[in-house]
C-alpha cells in the first residue's frame, strides 16, 4: 500500500475482562499486570475500552482505570479506547483526562467513539446523549482543554492539558470526522471488520492536516491467541468465541467463560461463518503464526500501528499471549516490505 515509513507500533487493547468464577479485584489486578507486562515487552500503548452493564467487563469507569494501572509503569502511553463522549458531559471527560494528564504528563491518549457500549436500558441509565451531536462534543471538549475562555469559564483540571485525541470507529463514519478535524484514526476491525479498507481510504483521502497531526495516522484493532502450539492456541481462542455467540445470539451478559475444547468445531455451521466474519482480523497460532497474521494486516493496511487484542481466560497464558505477539512484530520489522 505504501503508506508506512516504517514497521508499525503495537499497542494492547484491554478489556479488563471478569473471568466466570473471579472478580472485579482480580480483573483489576491482572490489568495492572497487564500494563506492566506490556511495558516489559515494548509495547507503545495500552488501553481501557468503556463498556457498560456487561457482566464480564471490567473497564466501564474508564479514567479510574487508567489512574490504577498508570501508578505502575513508567512510560508506556496509557489511554480510553475508546471514551463513548455521548454517555458523558464533555466538561467531566476535559476534568477526567485533564487530571491524568496531570499525573501521567506526556503519556496519555483519549480516544472517543460515539457507540454507546451498552443496549438501551443501560443508556437510559447513563443518561445517553445523542450521537448525532458527536463532532459538536469532540469541538467542545477540545475547546476545554485549549481553555477556550468564550466557554465562560476555566475547565479545571483540563484547561492546558494535552491528551492525544483519537477518533475510534467501526464504519465510515468516524473516518469522516478524523479526516476533517486532521485527528488519528483507529478502526475497531478487532471486532468489526467489514468496513476497514473503506474507512482507511476515506479517512487517507479527506484527511486535512491540522494543529495536531501534518498527516493521516492509522490505527487498527488486531485480535492475537498465540501460544507455544496451534492447538493450545485454538484452545486459548475459545472463550472468546464462546463471547462472541453469546453476544450475538443474545445472551451476552455473562462473565468471561473457560476455554472448550474443540469448541469452534461443534459451533453450527452458521456460528462458524459468524465468528469466521467477525473476527476476520485475527492470528490464532505459534510465534510464526502471529508473524504471518501480523504482516498479512500490515501489507494490506499499511497501518501506523496495530492494536493488540488477546483476550484469554487464562491470565498466565494471556501475558504470554502478549510477549509472543511482541516477538513477532520484532521479527517481521526488518523484513516487512512497506512500500507492498
Amino acid at each position: 500500500m505504501g503508506h508506512m515509513t516504517q514497521p508499525p507500533k503495537l499497542s494492547v487493547l484491554d478489556l479488563v475482562p471478569i473471568n466466570e468464577g473471579s472478580s472485579i479485584a482480580q480483573a483489576l489486578g491482572h490489568a495492572a499486570e497487564l500494563a506492566v507486562h506490556a511495558e516489559d515487552c515494548g509495547y507503545h500503548r495500552y488501553w481501557v475500552a468503556e463498556h457498560h452493564g456487561m457482566a464480564g467487563v471490567g473497564g466501564a469507569a474508564t479514567s479510574v482505570v487508567l489512574a490504577h494501572v498508570a501508578a505502575g509503569t513508567r512510560a508506556i502511553r496509557i489511554g480510553a479506547g475508546g471514551i463513548m463522549l455521548p454517555n458523558h458531559a464533555p466538561l467531566q471527560i476535559a476534568e477526567q483526562f485533564g487530571t491524568l494528564d496531570a499525573l501521567y504528563p506526556g503519556r496519555v491518549d483519549l480516544a472517543l467513539g460515539r457507540a454507546p457500549g451498552s443496549d438501551g436500558r443501560v443508556a437510559m441509565a447513563l443518561r445517553h446523549g445523542n450521537a448525532e451531536e458527536f463532532p459538536q462534543q469532540v469541538m467542545e471538549l477540545q475547546a476545554y482543554f485549549a481553555g477556550d475562555d468564550r466557554l465562560g469559564f476555566t475547565a479545571t483540571p483540563g484547561a492546558g492539558a494535552a491528551p492525544q485525541m483519537w477518533i475510534l470507529g467501526s464504519s465510515t463514519y468516524g473516518a469522516q470526522l478524523a479526516a476533517a478535524l486532521g485527528l488519528p484514526y483507529g478502526f475497531a476491525s478487532h471486532f468489526a471488520p467489514a468496513m476497514l479498507d473503506e474507512a482507511l481510504e476515506i479517512y487517507r483521502r479527506n484527511f486535512r492536516p491540522s494543529a495536531f497531526l501534518d498527516k493521516p495516522h492509522v490505527m487498527v484493532g488486531f485480535n492475537v491467541f498465540a501460544a507455544e502450539t496451534v492447538e493450545e492456541a485454538r484452545f486459548l481462542a475459545s472463550s472468546m468465541q464462546q463471547k462472541f455467540i453469546s453476544l450475538r445470539t443474545g445472551h451476552g451478559r455473562g462473565w468471561f467463560q473457560p476455554p472448550v475444547e474443540g469448541y469452534y468445531e461443534s459451533l453450527p455451521a452458521g456460528h462458524r461463518a459468524m465468528l469466521d466474519q467477525t473476527l476476520a482480523c485475527a492470528a490464532i497460532g505459534t510465534c510464526e503464526d502471529v508473524a504471518q497474521g501480523l504482516s498479512a494486516i500490515i501489507r494490506r493496511t499499511g497501518a501506523d500501528e496495530i492494536m493488540v487484542a488477546s483476550q484469554i481466560f487464562d491470565h498466565q497464558a494471556r501475558l504470554n499471549s502478549y510477549a509472543l505477539a511482541a516477538q513477532a512484530m520484532a521479527q517481521i520489522s526488518g523484513a516487512v516490505d512497506i512500500s507492498a
